[in-house]
């Protein structure tokens, strides 16, 4: 089974500008014979308080984490949204393949936003598992019993600010600054805070805790309370079964540990804290064996070490993950069956993050190039054959300029790559913060995270038997990550910083993927329903694929 960032469909919603929402899980082409699930979300305002300040946040469906959809592989889900909000709002599927089908991917490069007051029904099929709880058909075997229960949990950084204040404050060209705090589903308490408890486990039983990470910018670590974690899935992929005491999770991460309530019966606590960061934020939850009332020590367990050595002890723990390549997939057939490591890679492409200032305001680029999107989604304006109205090919090299600081230019950020090909996808980070990225459309293979600066010779240290295939992948500071992939699913694909400032101010790019068939066996057509907006709002559709 599948981790992603909406995992029952819990979601944390505070984007700015086009308020984009993190559901992740993996998804290909079903049989038009597999059942339908329909769902309708209305999208309203609300206020929480996690930290004590009551801060207005997004609701679906009046619910802070949102809905929950249970559904198994090959389902077909349709899911109406209703813009109830004073802003235009788009809903993206982090971590969802959409297989021949980015005209529902839910970024501002592939789809008009929903405009206040309007609604829209997306329609995609699943194939695989995940928190957007999707489980294995029968016939797919999962290398683990199954637990007594399944919980999903999102952590990450908390902002007392609203999105409408973080979105001022990054138009004006400022930075959002740090979080206030850390939440776990929204909420946050301390030590020794009378609480109802999250979840009750009963003495001998197995738990299957499903964790991402949705927040702004700020990796965490989550430990429990005299009890270790076997962690079993890394977004989408069975691994190779460790113990661990504590886990990083960074920004888009999602992951599945299980937990055996095997301690003595009282409460415990769920421990997460903020990594990486000058002040450490720590949040708890408390877990308590049925029958009982003996409340949690307030000894918690240690965190992990910070600074270069917690790099190290980050990076160690990436390395660990190794993909169980006798268990199935999302497809009835080992994972093993695919040997990523023996296709020749075709392109490199080597992309180095940085921070500017231009004209006085806060940008973010990749490669000397900050995006912003074009009043019309860039495949909209591919479609109709009007690119070259609103955008440019391959404006951003393949290999970063001498100088990434200086003559930064802001526009449009669109790689034109080649369909099926296989290439390997360097991101170098020379800045002192983590880097977070995640591509829509695929999963790749991370290979290799180290410190330094990445060359060629550095292949020789690649993973390339039992690497994570995944859609999210971290960057230290001062470290370079690789990950491989073939570009065999048609569309325009977003390639993006998941910390939401860097992505919001341009530290992204989108990756036109063309067949020159234009055929329905390599993408769909644009779909009838699709909404129109900028260059193309009172065009007449192209024909269809055949």
């Amino acid at each position: 089974m599948y981790s992603g960032c909406l995992r029952d469909c819990n979601m944390d919603t505070r984007n700015f500008g086009f308020i984009v929402a993190l559901i992740c899980i993996l998804i290909t082409q079903a049989k038009a014979e597999d059942p339908y699930h329909f769902f309708e979300w209305k999208v309203t305002y609300g206020t929480i308080s996690p930290l004590g300040v009551p801060t207005q946040v997004i609701l679906i469906n009046d619910k802070f984490p949102g809905p929950v959809i249970n559904c198994t592989s090959n389902n077909n889900i349709v899911v109406n949204v209703f813009n109830n909000l004073d802003e235009p709002f788009l809903l993206t599927w982090n971590g969802v393949q959409q297989r021949k089908n980015s005209w529902v991917d839910g970024t501002p490069g592939t789809m008009c936003p929903i405009q206040p007051g309007t609604n829209f029904t997306y329609k995609f099929q699943q194939q695989g598992v995940g928190i957007i709880q999707v489980h294995s058909r029968p016939l797919i075997p999962v290398p683990f019993d199954n637990p007594a229960d399944e919980f999903a949990v999102f952590v990450g950084d908390w902002f007392n600010k609203g999105h409408k204040a973080l979105k001022n404050l990054l138009d004006g060209g400022n930075s959002i600054g740090h979080p206030e705090g850390i939440h776990i589903n929204g909420k946050s308490a301390q030590v020794g805070t009378q609480a109802e408890p999250s979840w009750t486990f009963e003495a001998g039983k197995t738990y299957r805790f499903r964790f991402c990470n949705p927040g702004m910018r700020t990796s965490v670590n989550f430990r429990f309370q005299d009890h270790d974690m076997k962690l079993v899935e890394v977004e989408g992929s069975h691994l190779m079964q460790n113990e661990y005491m504590s886990m990083d999770l960074h920004v888009g991460q999602c992951m599945s540990v299980l937990v055996t309530a095997d301690q003595p019966p009282k409460d415990y606590y769920l421990v997460v804290s903020s990594r990486f960061t000058k002040q450490v934020h720590t949040t708890v939850s408390t877990i308590r064996y049925a029958g009982t009332n003996i409340p949690a020590s307030p000894e918690l367990p240690t965190p992990p070490p910070e600074k270069t050595a917690g790099i190290a002890w980050s990076i160690n723990q990436f390395r660990s993950f190794r993909w169980n390549l006798t268990a199935s997939a999302a497809r009835p057939n080992p994972q093993g069956s695919y040997h990523y490591g023996q296709i020749n890679i075709t392109r490199t492409i080597k992309l180095v993050n940085s921070r500017n200032y231009i004209d006085g305001k806060l940008r973010f680029a990749l490669n000397g190039v900050s995006h912003i999107d074009p009043k019309t989604p860039l495949k909209l304006s591919e479609y109709f054959g009007l690119a070259e109205k609103e955008f440019k090919y391959d404006i951003i090299p393949d290999m970063p300029p001498a100088d990434i600081e200086k003559n930064v230019k802001i526009a449009p950020n669109v790689l034109n790559a080649t369909y099926r090909n296989f290439v390997e996808i360097i991101f170098e980070n020379h800045e002192n913060t983590i880097q977070s990225y995640h591509l829509d459309g695929y999963s790749f293979f991370a290979v290799a995270i180290e410190p330094g600066r990445w060359s060629p010779e550095k292949r020789k240290n690649y993973n390339l038997e039992d690497a994570l295939s995944r859609h999210n992948v971290a960057v230290f500071p001062g470290c370079w990550a690789a990950v491989m992939l073939t570009l065999d699913n048609a569309g325009m694909w977003s390639l993006r910083s998941e910390m939401w400032e860097r992505f919001y101010l341009g530290q992204q790019l989108y990756v036109s993927v063309l067949s020159p068939e234009r055929s329905l066996r390599d993408e769909y057509s644009l779909p009838e329903t699709t909404q129109l907006c900028g260059i193309v709002t009172n065009l007449p559709k192209p024909p269809g694929y055949v």
